[in-house]
């Protein structure tokens, strides 16, 4: 529930500042002229990208049919018009009666959807993909500028046990399946602006049909690699006094020596509980996503959220609105957990002599552990010793 109560607020907030709520109000319209209908301004004013109050179309939905003279003389919809009826709908304010008795059936239109379309395929996508290239840009830059940070002195030629066989297994396999879902999920997010005018409507209909299979199937793997790296280090993860020492040297990147650290510096459990805490964040909403109808993040949340802070969230949603809102936050997550993750994939492979060998065959050399890591082998030599006498 905290994770569905952080997700869900920072969202409401994002939301707040974004959508067609993210342009500033338009000026006030005198309608008396066109008897309360749509202007010349109200257009203009859309094509500015400016904020329309919409409320003289959702509060303008037709005369009243009950009068029985009205609806003799005006036929089966009495006062209404084609337009009433419409607007109705829209705003979710008509009786409908359906044959179909499926979650949200009698929603014909669901208004919210080109706000999400708007902000989805606007800002998410603009800011979510420059955030990918300004990271990539700036670890370019940082491997020109320091180069590679290599092992003082050279190797020791002789190593020691970093991570077991279980522990990298679990590893890869999160970090396997977030590569994969990553893939698929920028292909099927910017896959229309980016691909299409590239390979055409065919073939990318046959690669979002495979993304999203893969995507929805490799999931559960990524699930399963995030509940095992959790109960493995959870315990090397608890911060300590050690932590703020190594973070105040910058972890020994610009000057000469390493800070002190045990099995994991100051650095690794900043990415261990990003990972952690996105990661359960993005898969619960990829399962509201999976799971339209049985599983709703928002709206319980939405309600909390009210009852502390006093907002106004709506906290009635339709199953569209849920899906929209999931979408929405499951995107930005895993915008933020890929810009984490390519720094991580940096250090932990051209950026570090000596590094991936920890998670390559588990054994790392006996200098380069002293370097990043002399308490854990401070720890695991005494145990050693221990073990012999």
């Amino acid at each position: 529930m905290n994770i569905k109560f952080f997700g869900a607020a920072v969202l409401a907030l994002f939301t707040c500042v974004s959508s067609p709520s993210w342009a500033e109000d338009a000026p006030a319209v005198d309608r008396t002229a066109t008897g309360g209908a749509q202007t010349l301004q109200d257009i203009m004013a859309r094509q500015a990208e400016l904020k329309v109050d919409e409320t003289f179309r959702s509060g303008n939905l037709g005369a009243d049919n009950a009068v029985p003279a009205a609806t003799e003389a005006l036929g089966a919809q009495g006062g209404r018009s084609d337009a009433d009826t419409y607007r109705a709908i829209r705003y979710n304010a008509a009786d409908i009666t359906l044959q179909a008795r499926g979650p949200a059936a009698d929603v014909l239109i669901q208004d919210g959807g080109m706000r999400w379309y708007e902000l989805r395929e606007g800002p998410v996508v603009t800011y979510g993909g420059g955030a990918l290239l300004g990271m990539l840009g700036l670890l370019v830059i940082f491997y020109l500028v320091r180069g590679r940070i290599m092992i003082d002195g050279g190797p020791a030629g002789t190593t020691i046990e970093r991570f077991k066989a279980i522990e990298r297994f679990g590893h890869w396999l999160l970090a396997g399946s977030f590569v994969a879902l990553g893939v698929t999920g920028l292909l099927t997010l910017m896959g229309r602006s980016f691909l299409i005018p590239v390979i055409g409507h065919d073939a990318f209909a046959s690669i979002a049909a495979l993304s999203k299979w893969v995507h929805n199937n490799i999931a559960w793997a990524f699930m399963l690699g995030l509940v095992m790296t959790f109960v493995m280090w959870i315990a090397h993860n608890i911060p300590n006094k050690l932590d703020w020492q190594w973070i105040k040297a910058g972890g020994g990147i610009f000057g000469k020596g390493h800070p002190s650290a045990k099995k994991f510096n100051a650095g690794q459990k900043i990415i261990f509980w990003t990972v952690m805490l996105l990661g359960a964040s993005v898969s619960l909403s990829g399962l509201s996503l999976l799971f339209p109808f049985e599983i709703f993040m928002f709206a319980d949340t939405f309600a909390v959220i009210n009852s502390v802070f006093g907002t106004d969230f709506p906290t009635v949603l339709a199953p569209h609105e849920e899906m929209q809102f999931a979408n929405i936050w499951h995107s930005i997550v895993a915008f933020v957990m890929m810009v984490a993750i390519i720094a991580h994939i940096y250090i932990g492979s051209v950026g570090m002599e000596g590094a991936y060998d920890a998670m390559g065959n588990g054994q790392v050399d006996l200098e380069w552990a002293r370097q990043h890591h002399d308490l854990w082998v401070a720890e695991v030599e005494a145990k050693q010793k221990g073990d012999q006498s």
